[in-house]
């Protein structure tokens, strides 16, 4: 009986993709790696680096495992490892990827010299005055007024938006994108509920919110979107 095969190396355009079972012992998965690189590292006559991308499915590894995995790829002439791709995530992972993900409300006025800041997609309901700054890892959603300073996407998500009730504010970020409204703009003006975004330019456009239901339609959750 053929035993079953529990490393399967497969050449691509950029590279070597390992493909490693998740169904043996670490000491076995390990041990037959080194003996397959070994064989496939006399056939190679490319002296360049070679790419190496790990798959290991339902395997968790420690940060020590992970460790050994590269240095045996990298002990094997002109092998480098690029990722090392996993199904298994931490609870660390996993709260903060809910926590980018997470929709927070807050009800309060964010008054001068305040600044509130949360991780994922802000919801404030109230005013951010003069002088008050609201920050998030996602878009901002304010039903008020929005005098102050609000940056979204502060991590570097360019599909942020900044959503409010009245738009008046001293300064906008997006990403690492900023505006600053002019100073001759009306106190008195009536406005319609408007929202600022990245375009093709980079460059942050204040709108109509209904220029979302096409640039971001995949900010609802629900079906028929905004």
């Amino acid at each position: 009986m053929k035993n079953r095969q529990n490393v399967t190396i497969k050449g691509t355009k950029d590279g070597l993709v390992l493909h490693l079972s998740d169904s043996c012992s670490y000491n076995e998965l390990m041990k037959e790696l080194d003996e397959k690189l070994t064989a496939n590292s006399k056939l190679q006559v490319d002296r360049h680096l070679i790419p190496v991308k790990v798959d290991i499915g339902n395997r968790y590894l420690s940060n020590t495992q992970a460790e050994e995995l590269k240095a045996l790829i990298r002990q094997k002439k002109n092998l480098v490892v690029d990722e090392i791709e996993s199904n298994v995530i931490t609870k660390q992972e996993a709260e903060e990827i809910k926590s980018k993900d997470e929709v927070v409300p807050v009800t309060k006025i964010v008054r001068s010299g305040q600044i509130l800041k949360v991780s994922g997609d802000l919801l404030l309901v109230g005013d951010v005055n003069p002088g008050g700054t609201v920050i998030a890892g996602g878009n901002i959603f304010v039903m008020g007024a929005l005098k102050g300073i609000a940056h979204a996407g502060y991590s570097g998500n360019d599909q942020s938006v900044i959503v409010a009730s009245s738009m008046k504010p001293s300064q906008l970020r997006i990403s690492d994108c900023l505006f600053r409204a002019p100073d001759t703009e009306s106190e008195n003006e009536q406005k319609e509920m408007e929202c600022a975004y990245i375009d093709e330019n980079r460059q942050i456009i204040v709108d109509r919110l209904q220029v979302l239901i096409h640039l971001r339609p995949s900010l609802s959750r629900l079906e028929g979107g905004l």
